[in-house]
């Protein structure tokens, strides 16, 4: 998948995308990224109804690659360093979503088969 990255898009628009690959995985926008490891505050998260133009620091046009088997962290530091967006990605735990610091390292397609998984119990 190629999500086009450019100042006027809606960050509810990349969403949706990531979401008919990854439904049981999100993608949240903030003001300034996260460290390694680290949670992203709450007070620095963008609505979704923001522009990309709002929240980042580098301003170019360009697509972002995004395949199942790509590290969550690789995906976060891809949006950070190439487009100076701050993105986290959450994973559905029931009817809850977490963020995935902890497992960063995991693929995206384990990420979305562990939620689909913990949403069966819901």
């Amino acid at each position: 998948m190629k999500i086009a990255i450019n100042d006027g898009r809606k960050i509810f628009a990349i969403q949706e995308e990531f979401n008919q690959i990854f439904p049981y995985l999100k993608l949240e926008f903030f003001t300034k990224s996260h460290k390694p490891g680290g949670l992203s505050p709450k007070n620095l998260l963008k609505p979704n109804s923001a522009t990309l133009g709002e929240c980042r620091t580098e301003h170019h046009k360009g697509e972002v690659t995004i395949v199942p088997e790509m590290k969550v962290s690789d995906l976060e530091q891809n949006f950070g360093d190439v487009y100076g967006l701050g993105v986290q990605v959450f994973r559905k735990s029931g009817k809850s979503w977490l963020e995935t610091t902890v497992t960063d390292s995991w693929t995206l397609a384990e990420q979305n088969k562990q939620g689909e998984e913990l949403s069966k119990w819901a």
